[in-house]
């Protein structure tokens, strides 16, 4: 598991500002939103939220938002990542989601998935998506 060197109230903080997030997310069908809050590998802060579109297969998850949208700016790594929505328990990121969290993630990487409620979980990405494909594993 990854060593976490973030406090309670720290990991409270980035979930809240993450749930912000969640009344910018683009549901016009599902009314499902999500966000996702990110921090790389140079400290920065990046932000994304579900895009959905009416052909439902152009639809964005906010994982594959925020990832994009960091690499614009430089990123190689995430350091950090905080996905959250409206459900009861802490989310799930779908499985194309989980693959490419992977592809810029490795073993320091800190995943938290988190709810409105603040509910969450730590996962490692092995945790969160053991045997991945990709060159890590291969």
């Amino acid at each position: 598991m990854t060593k976490l060197n973030l406090t309670e109230q720290e990991i409270l903080n980035y979930i809240d500002e993450a749930n912000k997030l969640l009344e910018k997310a683009y549901v016009p069908y599902s009314k499902f939103p999500v966000a996702a809050l990110l921090i790389d590998d140079n400290g920065n802060v990046h932000k994304g939220v579900n895009v959905e579109n009416a052909s439902y297969g152009l639809t964005i998850c906010a994982e594959r938002n925020v990832i994009p949208t960091a690499i614009t700016q430089g990123m190689k790594k995430i350091k950090f990542l905080v996905v959250t929505g409206g459900t009861p328990e802490p989310i799930s990121p779908c499985g194309a989601c989980r693959q490419v969290i992977s592809e810029f993630s490795d073993d320091e990487t800190i995943i938290i998935l988190a709810n409105k409620d603040r509910k969450y979980n730590i996962w490692s990405i092995n945790d969160l998506l053991p045997y991945s494909f990709g060159p890590k594993h291969l």
